[in-house]
């Protein structure tokens, strides 16, 4: 287990296995494939099977930072590993859950909050600890598990739910989670010891300012607003693009393997966004990404044809590079001394997107019968977040100047 693990990339290793089933690409990604059989048995409306299946997002949001202050208090194994066991049993368990929409909610809600450990959370901690001048490739190859879970889990959800009904899926989904993501924090995924990684423990104490240091800075909130509103947007229609296609006549396998673009989008996404950040600017390599899913809204109003699967690749592009972005730039912009809260906050701020935006589609879709006017709103969205991200100004804590950077 020890043999070449002072060499950092094996903590990248770990982090792609863990993302693979992180709770992105088991619940969000998903939920599209789980909406219309969820509805069905349920006897519910798209709205309210909506707001349902998105109560476990709101929950995981709010638990983020929680997770953040425990693992910068406790260190990342002792929280994670028994973590990802509690929220595989929760998640198993939302097979049982009866026809009552508010104890679907409340199990929802519990499993929701215990997989806020398997956000990318805990593997962006260890590899800011481990990487300063690699660090946004290092992030790229480890949120492209994200991208790779993305491709496969709505695939293996929908052939699940063929077989076994959507009850019989999730606790399938909760074995993989335990199968693959126990394992890979176990073995690699932990805090460098003095003279391990590319920082030095000589160099001194980390540096960087408190959440609450930095809930009084501009940057704190301008960042913030830009995360939820490319949450929103994106993730706001990526749940119910599933649904959208097989309103236009797509067979519900064809329309997974559609959602499965977005995946290897995002993927593709996280590797060319990582490379980028390292050599330029990274507000301006967002700038160009979150433009994208724009043009991708647009084709995927046409519902039929290649066009749709384009616009789904042009929005996973778009959220590929969101999720590197946030622990990059909390780490330039903040500092690594309370990176585990300082980053859960942010990640709560971009689980609140991701929370309210299927759930806003849902509702303007049952008001409306149509999901042209979400898509419309989602595209505005992105326009507010690049003005939001190109307001941050330069790197308080660049590469170059090692840690000690200059407070705002």
């Amino acid at each position: 287990m020890r043999v070449g693990f002072k060499n950092p990339w094996w903590v990248v290793v770990g982090a792609v296995l863990g993302l693979m089933v992180g709770n992105g690409p088991v619940i969000t990604y998903t939920f599209g494939v789980f909406l219309k059989p969820v509805m069905t048995d349920m006897g519910w409306d798209r709205g309210t099977a909506s707001i349902a299946l998105t109560t476990g997002s709101f929950c995981s949001a709010f638990a983020v930072p929680w997770f953040g202050r425990a693992l910068d208090k406790y260190g990342i194994r002792r929280v994670a590993l028994p973590a990802i066991v509690v929220y595989a049993a929760l998640l198993a368990a939302l097979g049982l859950a009866p026809r009552i929409f508010w104890a679907f909610a409340l199990m929802a809600g519990l499993t929701g909050a215990a997989s806020a450990i398997q956000t990318p959370l805990p593997y962006a901690k260890a590899i800011a600890a481990w990487f300063d001048r690699r660090r946004g490739r290092a992030l790229g190859i480890a949120m492209a598990g994200v991208g790779l879970g993305a491709f496969i889990l709505p695939q293996i959800s929908q052939y699940a739910i063929g077989r076994f009904g959507w009850r019989g899926a999730y606790p399938i989904l909760a074995l993989l989670t335990v199968a693959i993501a126990v394992p890979a924090v176990a073995l690699w995924i932990r805090e460098p010891r003095p003279g391990e990684g590319e920082r030095h423990e000589s160099q001194g104490p980390l540096t960087g300012l408190t959440p609450r240091e930095a809930r009084g800075t501009r940057r704190f909130w301008i960042l913030a607003a830009a995360l939820f509103l490319v949450a929103m947007s994106i993730n706001g229609m990526t749940g119910h693009i599933v649904p959208l296609l097989t309103d236009h006549g797509m067979s519900p396998a064809r329309a997974a393997a559609t959602l499965g673009s977005f995946g290897l989008a995002t993927l593709a996404g996280r590797l060319l966004a990582g490379f980028l950040v390292d050599r330029f600017f990274a507000p301006y390599v967002a700038s160009v990404f979150f433009l994208g899913p724009i043009a991708g809204f647009a084709l995927l109003s046409v519902g039929s044809g290649p066009l749709p699967e384009l616009g789904v690749i042009l929005m996973g592009l778009g959220l590929g590079t969101e999720i590197d972005m946030i622990a990059f730039l909390a780490t330039r912009y903040f500092g690594q001394k309370s990176f585990g809260e300082i980053y859960g906050i942010f990640f709560m701020t971009f689980g609140l997107g991701n929370a309210a935006g299927p759930l806003a589609a849902g509702q303007i879709y049952q008001m409306t019968g149509s999901y042209t006017p979400a898509l419309t709103a989602a595209g505005v969205g992105l326009v507010l977040a690049v003005v939001c991200i190109n307001m941050l100004g330069a790197y308080v804590y660049p590469v170059e100047h090692g840690r000690a950077g200059v407070r705002p």
